[in-house]
């Protein structure tokens, strides 16, 4: 049986969730600055060093879908893995992070 959510999605894979309006949680788990200077519209900002203190902010997501980025998707990969552990089943990592959300999908989107 192959897992319904596997750990990586693409960003067109995103994209296609946002657009038919499939419900999901998109967590930015970068620092504010980079979320200053930069951020997807809709995301929820928890950097990956508050994770631990702000858990609760996502126990309404905990059976959903969460789509985990950072800057390219190696802090987001730790978080997905983290939050599968702690039994969100449906998080996903978004692969290549807010920078291939640039540069394939909303390029008004700055990069850094």
């Amino acid at each position: 049986m192959t897992d319904p959510y596997p750990i990586e999605i693409d960003v067109q894979a995103v994209k296609s969730l946002r657009d038919t309006d499939e419900p999901f949680l998109l967590l930015d788990v970068r620092n504010p600055d980079e979320f200053e200077t930069a951020r997807i519209e809709g995301s929820h900002l928890i950097p990956m060093g508050e994770l631990g203190d702000r858990l609760d902010e996502l126990d309404a997501h905990k059976d959903g879908r969460i789509v985990v980025h950072c800057h390219h998707g190696g802090r987001s990969m730790q978080v997905t893995q983290a939050l599968r552990s702690r039994g969100y089943d449906a998080a996903q990592n978004m692969v290549g992070g807010i920078d291939a959300w640039s540069q394939e999908i909303d390029a008004s989107v700055p990069r850094y």
